[in-house]
């Protein structure tokens, strides 16, 4: 078999394989397929936004409070080893920019968390007691009572 053969085998085998995964809907545990019936697709569970919004503003807070306790010492080291011509130096002055840089970032994507699901859960909450107040004071609410 050429290789040219055996590539175009091996290329429409992966292919049907992804194609077949991709046509697919993963059962349920109920035994439910997701097309319809049953549970809806997506729901959402205040407590459950909240408490993930609540361990993501804790991780920031430890991450300001621990993040950076070996900065000032590794910085230092790593001006002293470079001062007396240590390759080590430089490599563990970039390893030090490097976690700062990846704290940062990490310290944002908490803060962002926390921020959009607080958000989020006041903003839901804004507005089922909007939809509240309309249909208590429209006509539906006759027909409803």
């Amino acid at each position: 078999m050429s290789f040219e053969q055996e590539w175009a085998s091996v290329r429409s085998t992966a292919t049907a394989n992804v194609d077949m995964r991709l046509n697919q809907v993963a059962p349920e545990p109920g035994g439910s397929n997701g097309s319809g019936g049953g549970s809806p697709d997506l729901s959402v569970d205040q407590d459950k936004l909240g408490a993930i919004g609540s361990a993501a503003y804790a991780l920031h807070g430890r991450l300001v409070k621990d993040g950076n306790h070996a900065r000032t010492s590794t910085t230092e080291a790593g001006a002293g080893l470079s001062s007396h011509g240590f390759l080590t130096g430089s490599a563990l002055t970039t390893v030090q920019e490097t976690w700062s840089s990846q704290l940062n970032t990490l310290l944002d994507a908490c803060a962002n968390i926390s921020d959009h699901l607080d958000y989020s859960a006041a903003s839901h909450a804004k507005e089922e007691a909007d939809i509240a107040a309309a249909l208590s004071t429209s006509k539906i609410d006759q027909y409803l009572k």
